[in-house]
């Protein structure tokens, strides 16, 4: 850990809004974590819609199974554009 004259770490040291994720991987938007891919997801506005109203569009349904990352549509995505893009900074 760096120091300052004061002896004490720098600010670069105490995470803030302004400094939070610097250094490491984001997720790309259409990842499952990601900005958009995650609004599908269960626990996202859209998936977690889906798999209340249940039924085929439930996550394990007919349908809502097809958009989950291991599912033939969302998992296409997730390995076509998901991952990670470059750390920022």
């Amino acid at each position: 850990m760096a120091t300052n004259h004061l002896g004490k770490g720098t600010a670069t040291d105490t995470t803030t809004g302004a400094n939070i994720g610097i250094g490491e991987d984001k997720p790309k938007a259409l990842d499952a974590k990601g900005a958009i891919g995650h609004a599908f997801t269960e626990k996202g506005a859209i998936g977690g819609t889906a798999d209340k109203i249940g039924g085929p569009l439930a996550k394990d349904g007919m349908i809502g199974k097809q958009f989950t990352t291991e599912g033939s549509i969302g998992g296409t995505v997730q390995n076509a554009a998901g991952g990670t893009s470059a750390k920022s900074n």
